[in-house]
């Protein structure tokens, strides 16, 4: 592992942090799981895995992961969620003391046997000051005081979507999934429509841009609970996908349902029309809408909502479609005019707004502003005129979440790399002063943080690679560390693979890319083994990390298990490394990807103990691309591969993501053409299989139909299966499944 970081003070001195690179450059790391013991006993004496064990979907996969203890806070307590019972945590002894069970509740409810509380894991905290319990179950949503014994409040759920309850004034925004309409229900349940004209075409209330820009719902509380901000977006120019259902054949038909159904969806594809969104904001006080005059909203995103703290301002990133010019702007919250244009950003490439806007809680007139206009993203404090203050943050490394905010102490907690480009540490960074402090148990690994509601304290799960899971309670101002879970390791008593990360350079000959390997059950250095190297390659995703068996997925464990030996290279073009180390790739997805990629192959290669005429490759999604993309432009290479949900063309891949990497069709032609796999089909002499759900919404099944056709056109022989029903992933047992069919064909054809 890395040497622990200064606990006190990580500076960004670019000597230091080079030295810390080239230190991780030097070091191949061995994680070995399990005692030395387990490790040279024989095969015999250790059980084997399977999928059923290994895979997400499988019966016994619930115990093969590592344990957890779920928790929350109740302003600066914290509670142990369990199923049957929550429990204060005393954060220092790490003592429980239980504050109410689900028997409790129901009794307290006056809930009969057939409408119960079934499991408290889900209960949450929302008053700082009052020991009311909220949970949502058999269709309805309470409040209980769980010192008097009594439900203060209680709010019907049934047919309630996209669901968004406020706590202030106990107030929800939900849309109606039979119509589609925005509805806010009041603390009375007084039910007020805001919407009239919702359809298939018309959405309001609901995520937009295919969830890009940091989208994951469409409604958006002010701070006093009164206004409600949510997104209309208009598809009714945007072209329907034919997808269609088919019956389940393992279920009794129902009268009419022997036949196969449409059922469209709204997919812009790259270059073509593109959906207008508008921002509304609804007064609970007064019963009106009004919308933010923020002009025409065709080919532009409006993005990132956020609020002032006084309620009274709407601030949005507003984005021109060729995703290059970025404008923060603020909105008058009771008339919709516009008020001001606080920020401007631009870029050559791509600008990428991920993040509102946060004001400052001890300090209303400043705002923190997430930005990686410096080459990787950093925290900038703004004056609420739109003055830059200073920038919080500074350094070769990425600020990947703002976790909250310790107000005694203006601190912000941050989650970073910036100890090692693998690794996730917690880190305060102080407003006033700029001084960045890790707060994290150990310095290594890969931690997540969940903040209590003063900011004092944190709760830090994390794992490392020979580290399942630690739980530690964190004081953030003083950064003591208090362990409170330990997770066994469930893989003990079983043949576990070795698993190996290291670094290699990169196409340029300059750049560090960083490797996972996972060897050969009971590998011997003597024999020569087939090797699969699998394979994402695209943007804001990586699959190398410091967490448990360096971030290994359970299928490489099982196909090494299986004899092969298993290779995945994080190549440029992947998340968190920098806005030039990701941009790279810019109007030719897929080139630079696979020119990093082959330096792994070569480094494959390199080793004595690697067969190099057994190489397979695997990858889903842009993956998938990668799969079929390296299968034909390098023929000669790889023997097998299976690509799942495969682009092929970035011209039938969707506006939003497909033009910020690759420009418009019409404005990047040879791009495009260069990027297709389509004229690559005729190159293909592996065994290749393709895997799609069929009613993929993502990459539409369009994609490998293409791709099946040419290969018919050009005489070259793909294998292909489909799962009906299934979107871009499998899901449930049906991964297992899909698992299964990938191992076969491995095991069929490279032996």
């Amino acid at each position: 592992m890395v040497a622990e970081t200064d606990r006190n003070l990580v500076r960004t001195d670019d000597s230091k942090m080079k030295i810390k690179l080239m230190a991780m450059v030097l070091l191949t790391v061995v994680c070995l799981t399990g005692s030395q013991s387990m490790q040279t006993a024989s095969a015999q004496n250790l059980k084997q895995f399977t999928l059923e064990d290994l895979n997400f979907g499988g019966i016994n996969y619930h115990n093969m992961v590592p344990k957890n203890r779920w928790t929350t806070w109740w302003n600066d307590n914290l509670v142990h969620l369990d199923v049957d019972k929550c429990s204060i945590v005393d954060k220092s002894t790490n003592k429980e003391k239980t504050l109410f069970t689900v028997e409790q509740f129901n009794k307290w409810a006056a809930n009969t046997q057939g409408n119960r509380l079934l499991t408290l894991a889900d209960a949450s905290f929302p008053y700082a000051d009052k020991p009311i319990v909220m949970v949502e179950y058999a269709n309805i949503r309470q409040l209980l005081n769980f010192k008097t014994h009594k439900i203060v409040w209680t709010q019907t759920t049934k047919g309630f979507s996209h669901s968004d309850w406020n706590a202030t004034t106990k107030a929800t925004a939900y849309v109606n999934p039979d119509d589609y309409q925005l509805h806010v229900i009041d603390a009375k349940g007084n039910n007020h429509q805001l919407s009239a004209d919702a359809s298939r075409d018309i959405l309001y209330g609901q995520s937009v841009h295919r969830d890009e820009f940091g989208y994951t719902k469409g409604t958006f509380w002010s701070p006093n609970g009164t206004l409600l901000a949510f997104t209309r977006m208009d598809q009714s120019m945007v072209t329907d996908y034919p997808l269609v259902d088919i019956p389940d054949p393992s279920k009794k038909p129902e009268s009419g349902t022997r036949m196969a159904k449409p059922a469209p969806v709204k997919y812009p594809m790259a270059g073509e029309a593109m959906h207008k969104v508008t921002i509304g904001v609804y007064n609970l006080l007064t019963d009106k809408t009004i919308y933010l005059k923020a002009g025409d909203p065709t080919d532009r995103y409006f993005t990132n909502v956020a609020w002032s703290p006084d309620s009274k301002t709407v601030y949005l990133f507003e984005l021109n479609r060729d995703q290059n010019d970025c404008r923060l702007v603020s909105y008058n919250a009771e008339t919709g005019d516009r008020l001001a244009e606080l920020y401007h950003e631009t870029d050559v490439k791509y600008v990428e707004p991920q993040h509102p806007i946060q004001f400052l809680p001890w300090d209303n007139n400043k705002f923190i502003l997430q930005s990686q206009r410096d080459g990787y993203n950093h925290l900038y404090l703004f004056s609420k005129g739109g003055q830059q203050l200073k920038q919080l943050t500074k350094g070769h490394w990425v600020v990947e979440s703002v976790v909250g905010f310790n107000s005694d102490n203006h601190s912000i907690i941050i989650l970073s790399n910036e100890c090692n480009p693998i690794q996730r540490n917690i880190f305060s960074v102080n407003v006033d002063t700029g001084r960045r402090t890790r707060i994290d148990e150990n310095g290594e690994g890969w931690h997540t943080a969940q903040l209590s509601g003063s900011g004092k304290f944190a709760v830090d799960s994390y794992s490392a690679p020979d580290i399942p899971r630690n739980i530690t309670i964190v004081n953030t101002e003083n950064a003591k560390c208090t362990r409170y879970f330990t997770a066994e390791n469930p893989w003990r008593g079983y043949t576990v693979p070795q698993y190996k990360c290291g670094t290699i350079k990169a196409a340029d000959g300059q750049t560090d890319l960083y490797y996972r390997m996972v060897m050969p059950v009971n590998f011997d250095p003597s024999k020569k083994y087939p090797a699969i190297v699998y394979v994402y390659g695209g943007p804001h995703a990586h699959n190398v990390d410091a967490r448990w068996h360096w971030g290994s997925r359970s299928w490489e464990t099982y196909m090494a298990q299986n004899g092969y030996l298993l290779f995945i290279l994080d190549n440029r073009g992947s998340e968190n490394r920098g806005r030039d180390f990701e941009q790279v790739t810019f109007r030719h997805l897929g080139d630079v990807e696979m020119k990093d990629q082959m330096q792994g192959v070569a480094f494959l290669k390199s080793l004595p103990y690697v067969d190099a005429d057994k190489l397979g490759i695997h990858g889903w999604s842009f993956g998938g691309f990668m799969t079929i993309n390296l299968m034909t432009t390098y023929p000669d290479v790889f023997k097998v591969g299976v690509a799942g949900g495969p682009v092929i063309d970035w011209k039938w891949y969707e506006i939003m993501y497909g033009e910020r990497y690759m420009d418009r069709p019409q404005d990047n032609p040879e791009g495009y053409a260069s990027t297709s796999l389509i004229a690559k089909a005729k190159n293909l002499k592996g065994r290749l299989q393709i895997i799609i759900g069929l009613n993929d919404p993502v990459v539409l099944p369009q994609h490998a139909f293409s791709f099946l056709k040419q290969c018919i056109h050009d005489g070259t022989q793909p294998d292909f299966f489909v799962y009906p029903g299934e979107p871009h992933n499998m899901r449930g047992h049906q991964s297992t499944h899909l698992h299964e069919r990938i191992s076969r064909y491995f095991f069929d054809y490279l032996k």
